[in-house]
């Protein structure tokens, strides 16, 4: 029964390629990222690293969202695009920044999760609701540029996003740009 709900839930949320494919840190070798169980109402991919010194800073917020949004119907998945990141040094990485149990954790080696939202940059998140990504871009403008920060943001990015999506209503700025490490320098 839990199967079916899951599946029914899936197809719900999901309108996504078959092509699309990552792994999870549990051993499976192959996965639809966007199968969630019931009651998931969006997606959160967060795209991180475990080397990305601005990802690495953005942990405590992350934690804090996941802590707002996730009672609310939102799932929380963290993915590592660098393929030279195992799932040891995954695992690692999330008991370093306290993200176990708070999110999950999916490899991209492929990049093809990150070519369908289209994802640039470690951090940068990308929210699936309604078959189709409805934000993708910064977590907030703390960051104004590499080695360049605010003491505070002072626009929350996602957490608005994601109110909007939960709230029925449009994303006010569906793509921003966020500030970080880019993806492509993994695959050199």
């Amino acid at each position: 029964m839990g199967r079916v709900l899951a599946l029914v839930a899936a197809v719900a949320l999901s309108q996504a390629p078959p092509a699309v494919r990552v792994q999870f840190l549990d051993g499976a070798t192959s996965a639809d990222p966007f199968v969630a169980p019931a009651g998931v109402k969006a997606i959160v991919f967060l795209f991180t690293s475990t080397e990305c010194p601005i990802s690495n800073r953005y942990a405590p917020e992350l934690r804090r969202l996941a802590g707002t949004f996730v009672p609310q119907g939102v799932l929380f998945r963290l993915v590592y695009p660098n393929p030279a990141e195992d799932a040891a040094a995954i695992r690692e990485h999330m008991a370093a920044f306290a993200y176990a149990g708070a999110t999950q954790a999916l490899r991209d080696p492929r990049h093809a999760l990150v070519k369908y939202v289209g994802a640039t940059i470690t951090p940068e998140a990308a929210v699936y609701a309604d078959g189709r990504v409805q934000y993708r871009g910064r977590i907030d403008n703390r960051f104004v540029d590499f080695g360049v920060d605010r003491p505070a943001a002072t626009e929350h990015d996602l957490h608005d996003a994601l109110a909007a999506i939960l709230g029925g209503q449009p994303v006010v700025h569906p793509q921003t740009q966020p500030v970080g490490c880019y993806i492509a320098d993994f695959a050199r």
